[in-house]
C-alpha cells in the first residue's frame, strides 16, 4: 500500500467533517495491517504444511507449533541489519571473559562439580572449557530469563523462513527439524526457546545439531536442553568429543616472535610442528615451554605485530565447529584456561586503534590495486588475498609486513606513499 501526500500548493483546509473522515481512515488502518500480517502469516502456515508433512510431522504437532504464527517484527529486523562497524577482538574479550564471567563460572564450577566430573569421563572432554562454552552461549543460564532477549524458536524459524532472501532455507530446514524435536516430546511448543536465530537452551543447539548430538544424560526420558543444565552440558561434551576433541590437549598457546619474524608465516593456514615453530625462534611467553609433544599449529596474530600472538592447535579447531569464528573459539580457549586458575594474556592489545568499517575494508582494497599489490574483489572482506597484498605493500613500504589491516595503513595508502 503506498501513501502520497499531496505538493504544498494543493493542500485545501481541513474542515470538521475532513477531520473526521482523516481519524476514520486512521483507525481503519490500524486495524487493517495488523490483520494483513496476521492473514499473511495463515497464508504462509497453510502453503508450508505439505512441507512438514512430507517430512512425517503430524498435523497436531504442526497446528499446535504454528497454528497463531504471525511473524516476529525484531527477527525480521535483525535478519535484515548488516553491521557496519566490527567490535576490536580485546573489547569482545573484554567481554567474554570480564570478572563476573569468571566468578559465575567458578560457581557453576563447584556447584555441578559432581555431574561435570561424570560429563569428563564419560565424553573425554574437559570440564572447565565445556562451561566456558556454556557462559558465552547464555552466560550460564541467565540469558534464558530475559524475555527481552529470549525467542520462541518456532517462531523465530518460521519467520525466517517465511520472510524469504539469504535466510529462508536456513529456517525451512531448521523449522523442520524443530518440528521433529517437539513430536518426539523433549519439549512443548512453548518451552523451545533460544536465540532470534533459532539457537536453543542453554548452550544454543540449532535445531539440526541438536537432533544429532543431544543427549540425555539426567535419565529422565527427555534430552532437555532448556531446564535441565546436565543435559545440556552433556550434549556440549558430545558433541566436542564428536566433532574430535583431543583429551589432555588444549586449544593453543600464547607465543612471543622473534625480531625479523617471516610474517609470511602468520595467518596463512599453513601449520606447522611445535618443533618447526621452535626452529624459527618462536617461544612461549613468560619463559614456559612448550609440551614433550610435536603436535601441529597454526599462528595467529589477530592484531599483526602490535598485540598478541598464539599457535593454535587441533581442539581450537574443535572449539570452531560450534562457531566457526577465530574470535569465539579464542575466547572459550582462554575463558577455559582461567577458570582453570590461568592468568590473563601477557602481551598487551593495541587498544588504540579501532578496526576498520566495511567501507574503509573495501577502500583500503581498492587503494591496494591502485597501487599494483592487489587484483581480487573488493569486497571489504580481509581474506588471504588482501593480507598478502598488505603484507607486500608494507614491506616495499619499509614497514612490518604483519598483514594488518588498520587505519594507519589506510591513511598511508590514501596520501598515496
Amino acid at each position: 500500500m503506498a501513501f502520497w501526500s499531496p505538493p504544498v500548493s494543493a493542500v485545501q483546509p481541513i474542515t470538521a467533517a475532513g477531520t473526521r473522515v482523516v481519524l476514520l481512515v486512521v483507525m481503519l488502518l490500524a486495524g487493517l495491517l495488523p490483520a494483513m500480517a496476521d492473514a499473511a502469516g495463515a497464508r504462509w502456515v497453510a502453503s508450508f504444511w505439505p512441507t512438514a508433512q512430507k517430512a512425517g510431522i503430524s498435523r497436531s504437532v504442526y497446528n499446535a507449533a504454528l497454528g497463531n504464527f504471525t511473524p516476529d517484527p525484531d527477527v525480521l529486523a535483525k535478519a535484515s541489519s548488516q553491521a557496519e562497524f566490527v567490535k576490536p577482538l580485546w573489547e569482545y574479550l573484554d567481554g567474554a571473559v570480564s570478572a563476573k564471567r569468571l566468578e559465575n563460572g567458578r560457581d557453576m564450577l563447584k556447584q555441578y562439580d559432581r555431574q561435570l566430573r561424570q560429563i569428563e569421563q564419560a565424553f573425554g572432554v574437559d570440564r572447565s572449557v565445556i562451561v566456558a562454552i556454556w557462559g558465552m552461549e547464555s552466560s550460564y543460564g541467565q540469558v534464558l530469563t530475559n524475555d527481552k532477549i529470549v525467542k520462541n524458536t518456532i517462531r523465530s524459524l518460521a519467520t525466517l523462513a517465511y520472510q524469504g532472501g539469504s535466510r529462508a532455507k536456513y529456517g525451512r530446514q531448521q523449522l523442520i527439524a524443530a518440528l521433529k524435536i517437539l513430536q518426539r516430546g523433549d519439549v512443548s511448543p512453548r518451552g523451545m526457546v533460544g536465540s532470534w536465530a533459532g539457537a536453543m537452551g542453554h548452550t544454543q543447539f540449532i535445531p539440526t545439531t541438536y537432533q544429532a548430538y543431544a543427549v540425555d544424560f539426567d535419565g529422565d526420558g527427555k534430552r532437555n536442553i532448556w531446564t535441565s543444565e546436565i543435559d545440556a552440558l552433556a550434549s556440549t561434551a558430545n558433541y566436542l568429543a564428536k566433532m574430535g576433541w583431543r583429551h589432555g590437549q588444549t586449544w593453543g598457546y600464547e607465543v612471543e616472535l622473534p625480531a625479523g619474524f617471516d610474517w609470511h608465516h602468520a595467518d596463512s593456514g599453513k601449520s606447522l610442528s611445535l618443533d618447526q615453530w621452535r626452529k624459527l625462534g618462536v617461544h612461549r611467553v613468560a619463559g614456559r615451554q612448550f609440551p614433550a609433544s610435536n603436535e601441529a599449529a597454526r599462528l595467529y596474530a589477530p592484531a599483526g605485530a602490535g598485540g598478541p600472538a598464539f599457535l593454535l592447535l587441533h581442539n581450537f579447531r574443535v572449539i570452531k565447529r560450534y562457531n566457526n569464528a577465530d574470535a569465539y573459539a579464542l575466547a572459550v580457549g582462554h575463558l577455559a584456561d582461567r577458570l582453570r586458575g590461568g592468568n590473563e594474556f601477557v602481551s598487551g592489545w593495541p587498544r588504540q586503534v579501532r578496526p576498520l568499517a566495511a567501507s574503509e575494508r573495501a577502500e583500503l582494497q581498492s587503494l591496494l590495486g591502485r597501487h599494483g599489490f592487489y587484483g581480487g574483489t573488493v569486497d571489504g572482506k580481509i581474506g588471504a588475498g588482501t593480507k598478502k597484498a598488505i603484507r607486500s605493500y608494507q614491506a616495499s613500504a619499509g614497514m612490518i609486513p604483519d598483514g594488518y589491516a588498520s587505519t594507519g595503513l589506510l591513511q598511508r595508502l590514501r596520501s598515496g606513499r
